[in-house]
């Protein structure tokens, strides 16, 4: 008995030894780090719910307030978090080809591991290497401008229709007092399912039709089960890919495909055009998609210049197989749902509780109605609108989507900030760009808390720093479904200022409080407000 304990003791010695070992990677190197927790690393707040996940990046970015770059911990691994404006658009954007791809959910081999059955795994988001490549110039010009303007009646029917549904109710004599995330992810899903799936679902009146039931099931990350296929795919990968495992059901992935390419086979005997994904994916497959002149041009300087010089070009041999293609649908349904259903809720929040902004908004609104002539507003008219971008784009710098982005590192990187600090940031090493943080630091973005869309005017938008403003991340590997979310967020604060003004109702809770959990940004009690015809 004594020699078993003596055993057991050296082994759990061995194991803290080990573990303390790993927590000395930054010391070693001379890096400043945030001190781990045993075992949960930096991310013990979040584990142990005292933080919110905005509050937990920013209070780590603060530990080294004078670093470049400096490390933490993700549990036991360690994570690069890069401070600096500039030094992210070195590695975001000149140095892209060190760091390419994201951190890997599945293994960390090639994602390709995984076969070309999975849905989520050959998703451009988890996509890598020459195949991500191949894919992002195959969709990119499914979201140029032009585009937008070909999807732009797509979105405003969806928008007009959740308008119209307050109007019914309001008619019904119903107190419109709603959760807006709720709401809106309901609006979200409504657009996915015609965008992205070509067919037409109505979720505020059909609450619990097919699509939504089943997009909310494939979304709740917080089942047990799903949690725990992550983990397993973490730590035993192999034998997870072995298993044909993914992170959504097979009844989940079976639904999805089934239902795109049913989709594609309706329209291909009835000869439907429809302008959508479905439409383009159409196009890839029978090698008629042509890459259009105006499919270039963007908004975006940085992105288009990036894209011809990094991705590389937009032509390519690959044969997409019908699975791959719908995995790009099925992508657009897990990350433009929840990320426009979320800046719309902050937004609806912040419109509540400054009336001000709400009604220099509406001023603009009605300006652009008056120039219609009774006309509905069209794509042009909504991107002319500098006040609505204004407030939209201090939205996202308020209440960023994504806390922070990640890369990965393909090779071996020589990191030198030009003032004595030289180190080797290693192949199979995860880096962040700390996006909430460096959009509330006072040095950036004054007042920071205060929700301010004059930062965004023309005479102050030059003063903002290069690479302190990242709601859709940098470079070739930013979201490339960031014109569409924008569209949407617009297209619903027109319509939904324009007919209601948002008041306080007697659940509004003000100032909110975000929930401390490890994934997302979730208001606790939710965003309660009401809403009162204009006219």
């Amino acid at each position: 008995m004594f020699f078993t304990l003596v055993i057991f003791a050296g082994l759990i010695l061995l194991f803290y030894y080990n573990v303390q070992q790993k927590y000395k990677y930054f010391k070693i190197r001379g890096i400043p780090y945030a001190k781990p927790s045993f075992l949960l690393g930096s991310g013990a707040p979040l584990v142990l719910k005292k933080k919110d996940m905005l509050r937990h990046i920013q209070d780590l970015y603060q530990t080294h307030p004078q670093a470049k770059i400096m490390g933490l911990f993700d549990f036991t691994a360690p994570v690069w978090m890069v401070r600096d404006p500039d030094t992210i658009k070195q590695l975001g954007v000149k140095d892209f080809d060190h760091f390419s791809d994201h951190t890997p959910i599945y293994t960390r081999g090639d994602v390709q591991d995984m076969g070309t059955e999975s849905l989520f795994g050959n998703s451009l988001l988890l996509l890598r290497g020459q195949k991500w490549r191949d894919m992002r110039a195959t969709l990119s010009p499914a979201f140029t401008g032009s585009r937008m303007r070909e999807m732009f009646e797509l979105v405003s029917e969806c928008a007009r229709s959740m308008v119209e549904y307050f109007g019914e109710e309001a008619r019904a004599g119903k107190r419109l007092e709603y959760e807006m995330k709720d709401v809106f992810t309901r609006f979200s899903n409504d657009v996915i399912a015609s965008v992205a799936f070509g067919i037409k679902v109505d979720s505020l009146r059909e609450q619990d039709n097919e699509f939504f039931v089943n997009g909310k099931e494939l979304m709740n990350f917080r089942d047990m089960k799903t949690v725990a296929k992550v983990l397993l795919m973490r730590m035993f990968p192999r034998m997870m890919i072995k298993l044909k495992a993914d992170i959504s059901s097979a009844e989940m992935n079976a639904y999805f495909r089934g239902m795109i390419m049913d989709n594609m086979r309706q329209r291909e005997a009835h000869g439907i055009v429809r302008h959508d994904m479905i439409n383009l994916l159409m196009q890839v497959r029978q090698g008629t998609m042509k890459n259009r002149k105006e499919d270039l041009e963007s908004t975006n300087a940085e992105f288009a210049a990036v894209e011809e010089t990094s991705v590389g070009s937009r032509s390519h041999n690959r044969v997409w197989s019908d699975n791959e293609l719908a995995a790009q649908c099925f992508l657009f349904f897990i990350a433009g749902s929840e990320t426009v259903s979320t800046c719309l809720t902050f937004l609806a929040y912040e419109l509540l509780i400054n009336p001000d902004v709400q009604e220099k908004l509406y001023q603009e609104i009605m300006e652009v109605e008056r120039s219609l002539g009774g006309k509905s507003v069209g794509y042009d008219q909504l991107q002319s609108m500098k006040y609505m971008d204004m407030v939209v784009s201090e939205n996202l710098r308020l209440w960023p989507p994504a806390p922070f982005s990640d890369r990965y590192c393909a090779k071996d990187y020589r990191y030198d900030d030009g003032q004595g600090t030289r180190v080797t940031i290693e192949k199979g090493q995860i880096v962040w760009f700390p996006t909430t943080a460096l959009q509330h630091d006072p040095e950036y973005f004054p007042n920071p808390y205060k929700f301010d869309p004059e930062r965004f005017s023309e005479q102050n938008r030059d003063k903002i720093r290069s690479g302190t403003y990242l709601p859709f991340g940098i470079g070739p590997r930013a979201c490339i479904g960031s014109r569409l979310a924008l569209l949407e967020v617009k297209v619903v604060a027109y319509y939904l200022v324009k007919n209601f003004r948002l008041v306080r109702s007697e659940r509004s809770m003000v100032p909110l409080k975000l929930k401390s959990k490890m994934i997302g940004m979730e208001v606790d009690g939710g965003v309660w407000l009401g809403l009162e015809a204009r006219n």
